[in-house]
Formats: C-alpha cells, sequence, structure tokens
C-alpha cells in the first residue's frame, strides 16, 4: 500500500499520496477545510487499478503554504504545481470535498485543459449557509484564536460535526487532527482562507461563488454532484443550487450521510465515483 510521501514543487514541500496505476485517467483527490490528505484513504482500498493523486492542499496538512496567500487562486496553482512536479501535464478527474469542492472548479478555471471530469462532493460554492464554527473563524482576531487553538475538547467537537453517525468521529480521527494542530500552521491557513471566502454576517461570500460558478457554468464538463443529507456544515439545499447552476451535472443525495461521504459511506462513495468515471472515459 502507498503511503504518503514529500516532494518540493515551485520551492514549495507538499505532501502527497499516489499510486503507480496507469488505467485510465489520473483521479485527483482534494480534501476540505481544516483536513488531510487521509480523508482520501478508504479510495486507495477500493480504486487501486487507477493512479490516485491525494494531496494536502498550500498549508493544510504538511503541506507548506502557499507564499501568496491561502484563498482559492493560490490553492488552485498550489494543485496545478503538484501536478507538474508529479509529471501530470494532461487531464485528470478531479474530485473535491468541501473547501476541495471550490478548489476543483478553480483549478478548472485556472487551467481548463487539465480538467477532464468534476466530482464535487458536498462542496462549497452553492450557497451562503455554513456552520457557525466556520463563520467565527472569519472574525480578523477572534478568527485567530479559535483557528489555532489545539485542544481535544474542540478536536472532538468538530469531528462530530462532520459525520452524522457520531462512531466515525474515532480517537484516531482526533488524534491525526490534533497532530495536525500541533506540529503545523494548517490553523492559519485555515483562518487566512475563510477570512477569503466568508465573513460571520455573510456566511460564504456570494462575490466569488458568483463569478466562479459564471466560468464554470459556462464550460461544462461531465460532471459528477453528491451531497448528504445530514450534512451540518453545508446544507444538502446546497444541492439544488448545484443542479441549477450546472444543468448538465449528474447528482445524488445519500440518505444518512453527513458531510464526507467518502469516509462515511466509502463502498456506496466508491461505487458511484467508478461508474461515472467509466461512463466518461477520455
Amino acid at each position: 500500500m502507498s503511503a504518503p510521501r514529500f516532494i518540493t514543487t515551485a520551492g514549495r514541500r507538499v505532501r502527497v499520496r499516489t499510486t503507480e496505476a496507469d488505467a485510465g485517467l489520473p483521479v485527483v483527490l482534494l480534501h476540505g477545510i481544516t483536513r488531510s490528505l487521509e480523508d482520501w484513504d478508504p479510495l486507495f482500498d477500493r480504486l487501486g487499478d487507477r493512479r490516485l493523486i491525494a494531496m494536502d492542499l498550500a498549508g493544510y496538512g504538511w503541506s507548506a503554504a502557499h507564499p501568496d496567500g491561502a484563498d482559492l487562486p493560490q490553492l488552485a496553482e498550489g494543485v496545478g504545481q503538484t501536478l507538474d512536479a508529479l509529471g501530470v501535464d494532461g487531464p485528470a478527474h478531479v474530485v473535491g470535498n468541501s473547501l476541495g469542492g471550490a478548489v476543483t472548479m478553480a483549478f478548472a478555471r485556472l487551467r481548463p485543459h487539465q480538467v477532464e471530469t468534476m466530482t464535487l462532493v458536498d462542496p462549497a460554492g452553492f450557497g451562503q449557509e455554513v456552520t457557525p464554527l466556520l463563520r467565527l473563524l472569519g472574525l480578523p482576531v477572534l478568527g485567530r484564536f479559535l483557528a489555532t487553538q489545539v485542544n481535544r475538547p474542540s478536536a472532538v467537537i468538530q469531528e462530530r460535526l462532520i459525520f452524522a453517525d457520531k462512531a466515525f468521529a474515532t480517537r484516531e480521527r482526533v488524534d491525526h487532527a490534533l497532530e495536525i494542530g500541533r506540529t503545523t500552521d494548517a490553523g492559519v491557513t485555515t483562518w487566512r482562507t475563510s477570512r477569503a471566502l466568508g465573513s460571520p454576517r455573510a456566511g460564504i461570500l456570494p462575490e466569488w461563488r458568483k463569478e466562479l460558478l459564471g466560468v464554470i457554468s459556462a464550460a461544462p464538463r461531465p460532471t459528477l454532484g453528491l451531497w448528504g443529507d445530514h450534512d451540518r456544515i453545508l446544507p444538502p439545499k446546497h444541492l439544488e443550487m448545484l443542479r441549477k447552476s450546472l444543468p448538465h451535472a449528474e447528482t445524488h443525495l445519500l440518505p444518512g450521510i453527513g458531510h464526507m461521504p467518502q469516509l462515511e459511506c466509502p463502498d456506496e462513495f466508491a461505487a458511484l465515483l467508478t461508474d461515472f468515471l467509466a461512463r466518461n472515459a477520455a
């Protein structure tokens, strides 16, 4: 089984996990805010015949931050730089969860020739509502304090928010979150991203959403949208805006599932993704 490793791209150290399989186009996996590439571990057990590329986004997990910031253009550029370092210069299937969904769309705007399909998993960008915890992170002083606090009670709360079934908020996942918080500056990146994309009053800001969706909808590509109907981070009603904004997209509402279907129902998730990719093979 492949293990995470570090590569250097554009002078930054980036943590990646890849497979060496070469069946079809690469599948690029982008995690959400506060998260890391471990969120995609179940796919490595289920899609082992494909070339999978999971990465810690710039400034998240154990990847170094982008020198120019932590908003969507910088995060998308970091994805491109990582693919360059891995020798991926052609099209790929890009899968993004939460913030990673918005980064997927930003990457499609930045390098449209490299995005064959998009899979948007409970993605940011389709509505203003967001969990109050992320709203608070948009505050200039308190937000930074909250984002950089490292303690077990807050880590437990954050993990439990993600899942419909709290049993998935395991000690191992909490310990992993604590390790990131104690050994990296990912909390600062979280605060910077939150400030760039949202505000305590408005939630997720409409300006960047409108601009990004305008670009993406003008150049449609095969798109799969998945949402857990028990998502407490980004409400499942946002799926309706996805359908309106991207009417060509295939969508599924997953019953009894929270914000991370790839972890909470990995077999169903892998089956839906595998079928979608097979039907949209280059």
